[in-house]
């Protein structure tokens, strides 16, 4: 059994100045944070589960008219229609409830401090139940218990942690890639795929229900072991996919974006085989990527690697990365900027820039109009952005 820290010692979880939580997390009630263990670095890792709607009318699709936003308010039809007939809808909430009515039951956000007279008690701290192996098990197991497997999908992930271990969140970003590939079937249906920066796995555990093979992939053996987890946990959902003629399989593995070559000394975890590497060159056609531009080196070194593997995969390829546009003040500028996106948007320009290789990039955004199968907030910051590598003529 995990030995985790005496429960006088977990009865609060305290947010550091220092660390970074996803709004994702944030707003999550917190009698659903669970805290199943400790990870290998000593950070409490939670478990969410997260509600899947199969739905196939209009009255349980988010955008829907009627359906609530996240603060609980009614809101019209959301753009690009309602729910398509094939695929399923995957609302992001752990444990996500409908009333007698039909309508998604949305805990209502909390109010800020500074209201005056709030109509509702103020939000608690952070309390998690601290749970054993043996309950752990147990609470893996309790949605299928009341209901089909595949209506259910189990992230673990940490919260509030430094900006190196981001990753190990989940982050709105990752919600709208995954609504992209659940209303963009046709480039991913049968397709090799590609994910950089997976963190959790997220998008890779849903463009497995969709992709023949998702190469999920990160760095950092402790994150990969829990994106590792996170797969067989969702196992059910590739193979639901698989009963529709669809879906396929998740393989983690590491990929530095810092190293010009992938690993395949068999006693590093999560390394290459020599058959895998084969596989991805000859086959892959998408590339997926998703709240991975907070750093400019780091983006500096994403591009680069996007651009390395484009020129040695046999086939013309699509990128698509998520990003938000976050606005921070800076007291260099002594005004409000995003810095890295900016940085992000003049790596996009780069690319596009003709260099004179045997591959050319094109670059456009992609309007957020399709359906919203997930549940969360679709703000105008969170962008989406295509990149096509195909020969130069």
């Amino acid at each position: 059994m995990v030995q985790l820290a005496p429960p006088a010692a977990m009865d609060e979880i305290t947010f550091r100045s220092d660390t970074v939580l996803s709004d994702v997390h944030l707003y999550t009630p917190n009698h659903r944070h669970l805290m199943v263990r400790l990870n290998a670095v000593g950070q409490p890792v939670f478990l969410s589960q997260f509600k899947l709607l199969w739905s196939r009318d209009a009255e349980t699709d988010p955008g829907a008219e009627g359906a609530r936003d996240t603060d609980g308010h009614a809101q019209g039809p959301a753009p690009g229609g309602g729910c398509s007939t094939e695929g399923f809808s995957l609302w992001a909430g752990a444990g996500a409830q409908l009333d007698e009515d039909g309508d998604l039951a949305v805990e209502r956000r909390p109010r800020a401090a500074s209201d005056p007279d709030p109509a509702e008690p103020r939000r608690a701290k952070v309390q998690p139940m601290v749970l054993t192996q043996q309950e752990d098990d147990d609470v893996a197991g309790g949605d299928a218990q009341d209901s089909s497997p595949q209506d259910v999908i189990q992230i673990e992930h940490t919260m509030a942690t430094p900006l190196e271990d981001v990753g190990k969140q989940v982050w709105r970003g990752a919600l709208l890639l995954a609504d992209y590939i659940l209303s963009q079937r046709d480039l991913f249906e049968g397709r090799t795929v590609l994910e950089l920066g997976a963190g959790t796995g997220l998008a890779s555990i849903v463009a497995a229900t969709v992709a023949q093979t998702v190469y999920c992939t990160d760095v950092g053996a402790d994150l990969l072991t829990m994106c590792q987890r996170n797969v067989a946990l969702n196992s059910h959902l590739a193979a639901a996919g698989e009963a529709r003629g669809a879906g396929g399989t998740v393989k983690v593995k590491e990929l530095d974006w810092l190293k010009d070559d992938l690993c395949t000394d068999p006693e590093v975890p999560f390394s290459w085989s020599e058959e895998d590497i084969s596989d991805l060159y000859a086959h892959t056609t998408v590339l997926l990527a998703a709240e991975v531009f907070y750093d400019d080196d780091l983006t500096d070194a994403l591009f680069k690697t996007l651009s390395r593997l484009a020129h040695r995969f046999r086939n013309a390829c699509t990128a698509i990365l998520s990003v938000e546009k976050r606005l921070n003040f800076t007291l260099r500028h002594l005004d409000v900027t995003c810095e890295a996106y900016d940085h992000f948007r003049a790596s996009l320009e780069a690319l596009e820039r003709p260099a004179g290789g045997p591959l050319r990039f094109m670059v456009e955004p992609v309007e957020a109009s399709f359906p919203q199968r997930l549940l969360y907030e679709r703000i105008q910051q969170l962008e989406l952005w295509k990149i096509i590598a195909e020969p130069a003529t």
